[in-house]
């Protein structure tokens, strides 16, 4: 059984702070919730500091920043009406799991906002990997009803892992 999560750690912060066992348990409960099983899909992860994931922002989205996520599919699933559920992936098998795509997360930004936020960094860091994976899999939030449509799963999610509402 090939892993879920291919992880690629170019910080080490994140090592000690156990991205890959976070990232399994984030891709596993959203593939759960949306009725696919863990086996035959396969996601990158990459755990990296506030400059590596400003190049990704500024090369990808024109936004010279630091950001906390940034996620790209492997293919376009969304859905063309506003809160419609996007075109869910097939399985692939155990020599050719389907891929999803690849997610990267910056260090500092995220210890920041779970700082400020007053959060453990490891439920923030879970959150954002949900959100990560969730767009890969065609959620968006840039119109109302497909926000209100991923913040409902992140919501429903989080809490079967016992971790509170991030938008209260």
């Amino acid at each position: 059984m090939e892993p879920l999560v291919d992880i690629v750690i170019e910080d080490a912060r994140w090592e000690a702070l156990g991205l890959d066992a976070l990232a399994d348990k984030a891709a596993r409960g959203v593939l759960a919730e949306l009725g696919l099983g863990a086996e035959g899909f396969m996601l990158c992860v990459m755990g990296c500091d506030d400059a590596r994931i400003m190049e990704l922002n500024t090369d990808f989205r024109a936004k010279a920043k630091p950001t906390n996520v940034l996620s790209w599919p492997s293919e376009e699933r969304g859905a063309e009406d506003d809160g419609a559920a996007p075109d869910l992936p097939e399985a692939g098998d155990d020599e050719m799991p389907e891929e999803l795509g690849d997610i990267a997360i910056a260090y500092e930004t995220c210890a920041a906002e779970a700082a400020e936020q007053g959060k453990s960094m490891v439920d923030h860091v879970t959150h954002l990997l949900v959100h990560g994976t969730l767009h890969l899999l065609g959620f968006d939030h840039i119109r109302e009803k497909d926000a209100a449509l991923m913040e409902g799963c992140e919501i429903s999610i989080l809490a079967k892992m016992g971790l509170a509402n991030p938008y209260d």
